[in-house]
């Protein structure tokens, strides 16, 4: 069944009453922000001649979350936006949506803050430990909180897992030689995470082979990336969570010690305390890979168990089994498509100063890339219908594939690990981090600042 990309875009707020709007010319844009969800009847409608007469666009940004949720007035608050923008998209917020994206210019008036905020915690009063007033403010966010979403649950509505139960590779009987696993190997512990229980979890907070990580999986943008979770100077490692928010289409995580508000693409905070912190998370190789291929390569891994402590589908190809056979985004996000549809696969690199994105169809021509990225030569090596890919510094040497094997231009014979490619003199070239991701994302984040393998 193809998932519309409008999933959450009628959501209504119930309960909600006014204490007060003034009426008439003694009306404030504050007031009419409010009085288009929260208002009387004759309320409403005073507030939306007053925003129509004013003539301003800055009551956009309001205007597009009262029409989320507004359903019995999104006839009326559409036709507001259509005067004040000249542009129709009649009650469709996914496309309004994208008009915000693309006019970045436009920025709300200042009262918009306090209603986001305010329309949040209607949802979730939890969500007062992420959108404090201080934080919010245009001068202190790092993304614009216009764009900022509702996902469609509370927070820690996508439980994170944290130090999970694993079980030994033999024991894991639930799973198929077929199911794709995220694969991690740090100082020689091994271990893999299975899509089909992370889709439901979004994300893990673990220690493998004395480091403190966190796999933040985000089902919509098709990314899983493991980053470092100790700071320098801290004397504990950072626990994240999912907060319930999402920025073009992408899950905003948070740290359970500040509870600011994490680009999951980037790993930097954008909300909150941490915000001009200058925290990015360092990252770590990860792999997605069959289970059948990962056991083979790492037989001494662990797995995790389906006692997860929450009660979830687990069976294969059931999470988000709709929105990943769509090509159809669930929420707004702007993308260039026109070398790359939004959901094409890319593997994507920002080591080295720079930022580089291979789509995953160069590696069905060839399963090894000599590529680089700025100054630094590298060898991807990668399997398409796999949706696997690993990086590696390559120095000075050049790679084919021959009958199933690696050999530099020397005829050396090189063999792939998930730390280092290793030649047969025992010389080992270094792994790079880099993960899987859809184009819409890498495209969002990073498209201006970024370049793409076009083989």
């Amino acid at each position: 069944m193809k998932l519309s990309r409008r999933r959450f875009a009628g959501l209504a707020l119930s309960g909600a009453a006014l204490p007060h709007a003034a009426m008439g010319q003694d009306l404030t844009p504050e007031e009419a922000q409010r009085a288009a969800v929260f208002g009387t009847s004759s309320e409403f409608r005073a507030a939306m001649s007053y925003i129509e007469a004013r003539g301003d666009p800055d009551m956009v940004a309001g205007l597009l979350l009262s029409l989320r949720f507004s359903r019995a007035r999104s006839k009326r608050i559409a036709e507001v936006l259509a005067n004040l923008t000249g542009e129709d998209h009649g009650t469709d917020w996914f496309d309004w949506m994208l008009w915000q994206e693309a006019r970045p210019q436009i920025a709300p008036h200042s009262s918009y803050p306090a209603f986001a905020r305010e329309m949040y915690l209607r949802l979730d009063p939890e969500f007062d430990q992420f959108l404090r007033p201080e934080h919010i403010t245009p001068d202190r966010t790092r993304i614009r909180l216009e764009e900022v979403t509702w996902g469609g649950v509370v927070k820690d509505g996508i439980p994170s897992l944290d130090n999970p139960d694993l079980i030994a590779a033999e024991a894991a009987e639930y799973l198929r030689g077929d199911d794709l696993v995220f694969g991690v190997t740090i100082n020689g512990d091994a271990r893999a995470y299975p899509l089909r229980i992370m889709g439901w979890h979004e994300m893990f907070n673990e220690v493998i082979g004395g480091v403190p990580v966190a796999l933040a999986y985000c089902t919509l943008c098709g990314s899983g990336i493991l980053f470092e979770t100790q700071l320098a100077g801290q004397s504990k490692p950072l626990i994240f969570g999912s907060s319930g928010f999402l920025y073009r289409s992408n899950k905003l995580m948070f740290d359970r010690g500040t509870n600011s508000l994490w680009n999951q693409y980037t790993g930097r905070p954008v909300i909150g305390p941490l915000v001009d912190s200058g925290i990015a998370l360092k990252q770590r190789p990860v792999v997605i890979t069959t289970w059948d291929s990962w056991k083979a390569s790492n037989p001494t891994t662990r797995v995790l168990s389906l006692n997860t402590g929450h009660r979830r589908n687990y069976g294969s190809g059931v999470v988000y089994n709709d929105y990943f056979g769509s090509p159809d985004l669930m929420f707004p996000a702007q993308v260039d498509q026109q070398d790359h549809a939004q959901k094409d696969y890319v593997f994507a690199i920002r080591q080295f100063g720079a930022a580089r994105a291979w789509p995953l169809d160069a590696f069905a021509k060839t399963p090894l890339i000599n590529d680089a990225i700025t100054d630094t030569p590298l060898l991807l090596v990668g399997d398409a219908e796999t949706r696997s890919v690993r990086a590696y510094e390559r120095g000075t040497r050049k790679f084919t594939p021959t009958a199933g094997r690696i050999k530099d231009q020397d005829g050396a014979e090189w063999r792939v690990t998930e730390s280092a490619l290793i030649g047969p003199d025992g010389s080992r070239l270094p792994r790079v981090a880099g993960h899987i991701s859809y184009w819409f994302a890498w495209d969002n984040y990073l498209g201006d600042a970024a370049t793409v393998y076009d083989g």
